[in-house]
């Protein structure tokens, strides 16, 4: 069933064993999976929550259907790569949020968010970051942070606000958390707003091109990765679409399909999903486990449906 729906499949290279000492600072407890074979973990991104009467900058009914799904496949975590509230500086946008997603809170679902600009909008930096830690008081004091889901996968939520540039205070953190990872860590998942790879657009969404500052995480990602034992995804967001990518041995997905308005692309070559479908409201989940994770997205059919359906639309595996 996988390889008849999967787009295109890379060999992937077995990689060579380092370090030992994991940092604490910026970290979040780990917790203990729930499934003895492995955990899973949901991706998405740019929901943008906001009042439920606003259907031009975001679908609250996407919205809906993509939070009742995830609450049914009951993930060990759910990372949300940014654009979590229309206007960060509107505190109502955060109060929707909470609201809309009550049904996560009470299955105990765990939450790991990553900053994207939406935060930043119709606020001052300060009180932008403010309102984003009374939303997620566990990150109080941290913009970038690590967490375990499990014992062999770590996830780093990065803030893309923020320099990721050579020498800067957020990659001087990153490189020593790659650097330091323990031996049982075998895959490290790294959220973030705006992605380092993309299909590059030439007639529309411009913009949204990959930046200098994502584009200087790419190549220290590649003079990493081959001496690495773990094995790296990039999940991204900022694109309001999905986009599937394998270079220099990372995977790079853009999974921003979480309810905001939705952007056509114009697939590039080296774009691993290609389809015309439109839009991609969808969800990314990764089963993970053994050494081994395979990667499912879901795309929602119908926002509208009174019952919502969901269809596994691309796969692909990935080992240690």
């Amino acid at each position: 069933m996988i390889l008849g729906l999967r787009a295109a499949m890379n060999p992937i290279r077995a990689a060579l064993a380092t370090s030992v000492v994991t940092l604490t600072l910026f970290a979040i407890p780990a917790v203990h999976a729930r499934r003895a074979a492995g955990v899973t973990v949901i991706a998405y991104g740019d929901t943008r929550f906001t009042d439920p009467s606003n259907t031009t900058a975001t679908n609250p009914l996407a919205r809906h259907a993509l939070i009742a799904k995830i609450a049914e496949e009951m993930p060990d975590a759910v990372l949300i790569s940014g654009d979590v509230p229309w206007h960060g500086g509107t505190v109502g946008d955060y109060d929707v949020f909470h609201t809309e997603t009550e049904v996560w809170r009470t299955k105990r679902l765990r939450v790991l968010p990553a900053l994207g600009n939406h935060e930043f909008s119709q606020c001052e930096a300060a009180d932008c970051v403010e309102h984003w830690w009374n939303a997620f008081p566990e990150l109080r004091g941290k913009r970038w942070y690590s967490a375990d889901v499990g014992p062999a996968v770590r996830v780093l939520a990065l803030d893309t606000m923020s320099p990721l540039l050579p020498g800067t205070e957020q990659r001087l953190w990153l490189e020593h958390e790659l650097g330091t990872l323990s031996t049982s860590v075998q895959f490290v998942l790294i959220a973030l707003h705006h992605p380092p790879v993309a299909d590059i657009q030439t007639r529309v969404r411009v913009d949204h091109n990959p930046r200098p500052n994502e584009m200087a995480l790419r190549d220290y990602l590649k003079s990493i990765a081959p001496e690495s034992h773990a094995r790296l995804v990039v999940l991204a967001g900022h694109i309001h679409n999905y986009e599937r990518f394998f270079q220099d041995d990372v995977v790079y997905l853009v999974t921003g399909g979480g309810g905001a308005v939705p952007y056509e692309v114009d697939r590039t070559e080296p774009d691993l999903y290609q389809t015309s479908e439109f839009p991609n409201y969808h969800f990314v989940k990764l089963t993970i486990g053994d050494g081994h994770l395979q990667g499912q997205m879901y795309r929602l059919d119908e926002a509208s449906a009174p019952n919502p359906h969901f269809t596994l639309k691309d796969a692909f595996e990935l080992n240690r």
